[in-house]
């Protein structure tokens, strides 16, 4: 998960993801901070990943 999540989302540190250890709403919460997303659009974008 965390090298599909680094290619996703390159602006995340390997630090980061593993801070965030699978939890989805703190990969969606270092989505928003890190790429100024809202909560929707993070959940959204983190909602397609996974189901791709």
């Amino acid at each position: 998960m965390k090298g599909n999540a680094q290619a996703k989302w390159g602006e995340l540190t390997d630090d980061e993801l593993d801070e965030i250890d699978g939890n989805r709403e703190a990969l969606e919460g270092k989505i928003q901070a890190k790429y100024g997303k809202s909560k929707e659009e993070a959940k959204r974008e983190v909602d397609e990943w996974m189901n791709s």
